[in-house]
């Protein structure tokens, strides 16, 4: 395999980081901080420890770092919908970090930790333009009209 098999694996399990770091701070802003940060420094030591191990050099831990920030942008907006629309902290870390894993594990595929790393913002943005107005429930039958 090329190097640039093994930049995507970097990007791909960096993008992996970021989700499972975002999934376990929530939603303050502090913690989000912290976890791409973190993400950030993970993934650099993994790309520093598959160029030490393969072809690819200081371009593992640039495309780990990158994957790391795209993924967590990618997951805290998941994160946050799911909070806001009532979803558990335990389960949505548990769920997302289930998510996590899967992507890791597809970021071996020969270009998928590319697509990884460029899907997740895609579809963060897509969530943050196709944000549901709030449901009024019964609050609308109980105008006195």
């Amino acid at each position: 395999m090329g190097s640039w098999y093994w930049i995507g694996v970097s990007v791909g399990v960096g993008a992996a980081v970021g989700v499972l770091f975002v999934s376990l701070a929530g939603t303050r802003r502090a913690a989000l901080v912290v976890a791409v940060i973190a993400a950030a420094g993970t993934a650099a030591a993994l790309g520093i420890a598959i160029a030490s191990w393969q072809t690819g050099g200081w371009i593992d831990r640039l495309g780990g770092i990158l994957g790391a920030i795209l993924g967590s942008f990618g997951a805290s907006q998941i994160v946050a919908g799911a909070l806001r629309r009532g979803g558990t902290r335990g389960g949505t870390a548990a769920l997302v970090g289930g998510a996590a894993l899967v992507l890791a594990a597809a970021a071996w595929i020969p270009a998928v930790g590319y697509l990884e790393a460029l899907a997740l913002p895609a579809l963060a943005a897509r969530l943050r333009r196709a944000r549901p107005e709030r449901y009024a429930g019964l609050r609308t039958l109980a105008r006195d009209e």
